[in-house]
């Protein structure tokens, strides 16, 4: 991935080989079965390939997104609720035209969009795959589900096989980023992606929905509120309404739910967000000028939206009984 700064790196398994395909730079020699900090080598790792019925209306719709689960993470939040897939490892080793043939299969089912979950880590394999998948006869959107902690050169070389981005934008402050996520370099490279994101849905035509509400084209924006946190959950609008405005969806989330390890630990984290503190942050949303915002009623549990990692949907005619994939 050597070359100028903002470049759109080349994309081919050679850049496993010192990797630098996230922020985090670790130089690690994933090709020689070397982790780098996402936990992942070269191998590529998915933990589950089903329908899910649990994202925003543009993406689920009624018939449900067909999600693709990559295990890793180069993020590491204290209040994560993947934790099994991003840091625990779990996952089936697969190639790239498995992967095709995974999105494939999520088409037959009805699948509104293939979802693919926390996968630039794997951006190779990822690219490979739906160039192949493509060609194979796949027509439904495909859909970048990131952390929002990437490296814009790479959002870049992969803005022509995504055509919705469903990012995060977590954190406003460097210093809570650090604290909660290890990454105190989240707010700039969150937002330097995001201004890449809506660069490229522009480019391409902007923001397109089917007749049913279905989202073919665009960027939804989601932030989780975090309790005693509303100053820079409203920061974190005010970054994304400065990048761009209506150009995007908003999804503000108050499923916030502490997991053992917050609990534990005591504080802020170890409470959920009050109706006051995400009434806070909607009303912000609402007074910048926002105009496609989606909220959550209730009292939503993070732990419900969070599926069952049991390899489903992985396993096919490349994966024998034992589970082992040919060489990658």
């Amino acid at each position: 991935m050597a070359g100028e700064k903002g470049a759109a790196p080349e994309l081919g398994r050679e850049a496993y080989g010192r990797c630098e395909l996230c922020p985090r730079r670790c130089g690690a020699a994933r090709l020689e079965g070397r982790p780098g900090m996402c936990g992942m080598t070269s191998t590529l790792m998915v933990a589950r390939s089903a329908l899910h019925f649990w994202e925003e209306p543009p993406i689920s719709g009624e018939a449900g997104s067909g999600a693709i689960f990559f295990s890793g993470c180069p993020l590491r939040c204290v209040f994560c609720q993947n934790h099994e897939i991003s840091s625990g490892g779990f996952g089936l080793p697969v190639t790239a035209p498995r992967l095709a043939e995974m999105m494939l299969e999520l088409q037959a089912q009805g699948a509104l969009n293939v979802n693919l979950v926390t996968p630039l880590h794997f951006a190779p394999h990822v690219r490979e795959a739906v160039l192949l998948a493509r060609g194979a006869g796949l027509e439904v959107p495909v859909v970048c589900n990131t952390s929002g902690y990437e490296l814009p050169e790479v959002v870049r070389a992969l803005a022509d096989v995504v055509d919705v981005w469903l990012t995060d934008f977590k954190y406003a402050s460097p210093a809570l980023a650090a604290e909660l996520s290890r990454a105190r370099d989240y707010p700039s490279l969150a937002a330097a992606s995001l201004a890449v994101m809506v660069d490229a849905v522009r480019a391409a035509g902007g923001r397109a929905c089917a007749p049913d509400g279905a989202m073919r084209r665009g960027v939804v924006v989601r932030h989780l509120v975090l309790p005693e946190h509303v100053d820079d959950s409203c920061a974190v609008l005010d970054c994304v309404w400065d990048i761009a405005g209506n150009d995007v969806d908003l999804s503000v989330m108050n499923q916030y739910t502490p997991n053992e390890a917050c609990r534990r630990a005591g504080g802020a984290l170890a409470r959920g967000v009050t109706d006051e503190e995400y009434e806070l942050v909607l009303c912000h949303a609402d007074d910048l000028g926002f105009e496609r915002i989606w909220w959550q009623e209730g009292g939503t549990v993070s732990e419900s939206f969070v599926p069952a990692f049991d390899a489903t949907g992985v396993e096919g005619p490349e994966l024998g009984a034992a589970g082992a994939a040919p060489e990658v």
